[in-house]
């Protein structure tokens, strides 16, 4: 007996080309192109999920070394001094404080300085 597979065939194109849309030119139209570029962009999706995470720990760490420094400090010793002062804020924590709240910062600035001359 034959078994065709237009039916099953023609849904799972469709499923896969309604995942490509927004891509550019053959690569939402055409079934083959659309199937390669999209393995590549969940791989890029995949990787940058993580990557995202790194970003963003970056960006904190250069806010929080510009607020740092205008307070006298760099980022290492500001650390520093606020583990010896026993202040456990996280860095997303401290980035917001320091471009939403500056007078928050300059206080923990002072007890990581107060710490270190200690």
């Amino acid at each position: 007996m034959r078994v065709k597979t237009g039916v099953v065939r023609h849904r799972r194109h469709r499923k896969l080309l309604k995942q490509a849309r927004g891509f550019y030119s053959g690569r939402r139209k055409h079934f083959r192109k659309a199937k390669e570029q999209l393995e590549r962009s969940m791989v890029y999706a995949y990787r940058d999920r993580r990557q995202k995470k790194r970003d963003f720990r970056r960006l904190w760490i250069v806010r929080i070394n510009a607020a740092a420094r205008l307070n006298g400090m760099n980022y290492s010793t500001f650390m520093h001094g606020l583990k010896l002062a026993n202040i456990e804020l996280d860095r997303k924590i401290l980035a917001d404080m320091a471009m939403n709240a500056p007078e928050s910062f300059v206080k923990i600035a002072d007890a990581s300085k107060d710490a270190l001359a200690k």
